[in-house]
């Protein structure tokens, strides 16, 4: 359900396109059924992509799991320079290699205090791993989409941003509805709602919000990527380091660690 939440909002994307200048105005650069395979390629890396962050943020704490995900940049610019063409310089080289070992810091000096209390420590390795995982996989699709807007689709109006985020979300919810149904999970989705500790309207309510969100967040990073370049788009999506940790630190009363404020100065600092 976690996964699916992160995609499965895309209907209200039909509004916004309903109102911006078609993009069928445009030349054709290519067939239908070239279309069809990266919309399909990149909703089944997107369904199995959100699925390993989903595995990650459940065995991590919160703050520890977004330092993580500053990885995505290091790898963001590696991928852009073997498929974007993008330049890489000595400072690009130097980010990678700072963001690298950062991450590793928080799992090599990570003490049991920062990690859940129902999480074991071969869970928090399996979290770590499921989450760097999915910065490299998100990072890919980063520069996937660049190169489908630049090489591919070549249409100038901003509606394929949203057909871009419509026909990939269709695709990764499919395969995630797939998923819950082929595993027995749709089973257990009663008993989740009843249980939970706020209610039925509040669990609906949270569902409905972060789906919401999720859209809204990801076409304004896809815009990014239309509009400037993966790198770019990727680095705007690293400032939110500055919030999500003292975030985590406020609602769900995370640890704050020394090493934990070295990573975040560390990525903020390569963002920069």
């Amino acid at each position: 359900m976690a996964t699916l939440v992160q995609t499965a909002a895309f209907p209200i994307l039909y509004i916004p396109l309903l109102l911006l200048p078609s993009s069928s105005s445009d030349p054709a650069s290519c067939s239908l059924k070239t279309i069809l395979l990266i919309y399909v390629l990149i909703g089944v890396i997107i369904a199995g992509d959100n699925m390993l962050y989903s595995v990650g943020l459940f065995y991590l704490s919160a703050s520890t799991y977004s330092l993580i995900c500053a990885t995505q940049l290091a790898f963001n610019a590696v991928f852009s320079y073997f498929i974007n063409a993008q330049k890489f310089t000595a400072l690009i080289l130097n980010s990678v290699v700072l963001l690298l070992f950062s991450a590793a810091a928080l799992i090599a000096l990570n003490d049991d205090a920062d990690t859940p209390s129902s999480v074991s420590r071969s869970k928090y390795i399996v979290g770590f791993v499921c989450t760097l995982a999915a910065s490299a996989l998100y990072s890919l699709l980063f520069s996937l989409m660049q190169f489908s807007f630049e090489k591919i689709l070549k249409k100038e109006t901003f509606s394929v941003v949203l057909e871009m985020q419509i026909f990939t979300c269709l695709v990764a919810t499919c395969v995630v509805v797939i998923r819950i149904f082929a595993s027995g999970e749709w089973r257990t989705l009663h008993g989740e709602m009843e249980g939970y500790h706020k209610g039925k309207a509040s669990y609906v309510m949270s569902l409905v919000g972060t789906a919401v969100t999720w859209q809204v967040c990801s076409v304004g990073v896809v815009g990014l990527i239309f509009l400037v370049t993966s790198l770019f788009s990727n680095v705007i999506s690293m400032l939110s380091l500055a919030v999500t940790p003292l975030a985590a630190l406020a609602v769900y009363h995370d640890k704050m660690s020394g090493v934990k404020v070295m990573v975040m100065l560390i990525a903020l600092w390569e963002s920069f």
